[in-house]
């Protein structure tokens, strides 16, 4: 009896929490999807300009927490992904390159080939060695983009043109630009969560917790490692893709140290190994940062203790304060 009992709970729990996995975020994407309509009838423009960046973020921030959340890697030096992204598109533009189906290759393949190197080094180690050795990596990048006198330098380099798609120019439109961005969103958000839910996620999972009893099964673990740091690498350089068409500037402060710190708290505050928490948390770090700038000149000294607060106060972010919020079951 006690035994049918506990079975029929089991099966009256699991369903939900399965739906709540597929239900939130095709919540969150069908409102993003909707963000230009509420735009056209009264929201200010400028919020779809804030949203865009929010979504750029949160690619990087998506493509962290593959490590971070599923691999249980901190890296100190993820944005430096981003600036050789948007540093490739804005060296290219200059050289009058712009079109982006030959701009997205090279990224791809130049992160592709730093991750792989980088990552064959910093993957040696463990715990707190792992997160110096990315931040030097991290910063290696950042005074290499100072040096760089030819494309501005320590100024950074202004980008007088956009990509461009087959001729066509779909960025220098916002509405557009919106949409190209929450395309690219949704497609780096299936692959991750194919990858996790694949037999290379398991593994990469289970290295998080035991990497010996992994290894001891048969699996090389540093390989699955660092296979996931590279893939993680090409995405944050999609990101500096748009964020170097969205701001029209590349400068050396997008590969910086703090920017790999914000990136870590996007990830946390959504909730980190969720996917979509770390979309949440970027979209919900740069609109709080938003609005309290326009509340004081002094905000950072508001925004720190109050993202610190709350995620040492909220179990899993956003994603887990929502989750408490629903319906309990058993």
């Amino acid at each position: 009896m006690s035994s049918a009992t506990t079975t029929a709970e089991v099966t009256s729990v699991a369903p939900p929490r399965e739906r709540a996995k597929v239900l939130l975020p095709a919540i969150l994407f069908l409102l993003l999807a909707l963000a230009p309509l509420a735009v056209s009838i009264g929201m200010p423009a400028g919020w779809l300009a804030l949203l865009t960046r929010a979504l750029i973020f949160a690619i990087a921030a998506l493509s962290l927490d593959l490590i971070l959340g599923v691999g249980g890697l901190v890296s100190f030096g993820h944005a430096a992904f981003l600036g050789i992204g948007a540093y490739v598109t804005g060296i290219m533009i200059t050289e009058g390159r712009s079109e982006a189906l030959v701009i997205l290759p090279v990224i791809l393949a130049v992160c592709a080939l730093f991750g792989a190197i980088t990552g064959a080094v910093c993957l040696r180690t463990r715990g707190v060695a792992f997160i110096m050795i990315t931040l030097a990596f991290g910063q290696m990048v950042y005074f290499l983009a100072q040096a760089l006198s030819a494309y501005g330098g320590d100024d950074g380099l202004t980008l007088y043109e956009k990509s461009t798609v087959l001729g066509f120019n779909p960025f220098a439109n916002r509405t557009s630009f919106y949409y190209s961005v929450l395309i690219a969103l949704a497609g780096a958000y299936l692959l991750v969560r194919g990858l996790v839910a694949s037999r290379f996620g398991r593994v990469l999972r289970a290295a998080r917790e035991n990497p010996t009893r992994v290894s001891v099964t048969g699996f090389d673990v540093t390989r699955v490692r660092l296979v996931a740091y590279v893939i993680s690498g090409m995405l944050a350089g999609l990101s500096g893709f748009f964020l170097a068409n969205h701001t029209e500037f590349v400068s050396p402060a997008f590969m910086s140290w703090q920017r790999s710190g914000e990136l870590i708290f996007m990830a946390v505050l959504g909730g980190v190994g969720s996917l979509h928490g770390a979309i949440i948390g970027a979209i919900a770090y740069l609109i709080a940062e938003e609005a309290l700038s326009h509340l004081t000149e002094h905000w950072r000294v508001i925004f720190g203790p109050m993202i610190i607060l709350f995620v040492l106060f909220t179990r899993g972010g956003i994603v887990g304060m929502l989750r408490k919020l629903g319906p309990r079951h058993g």
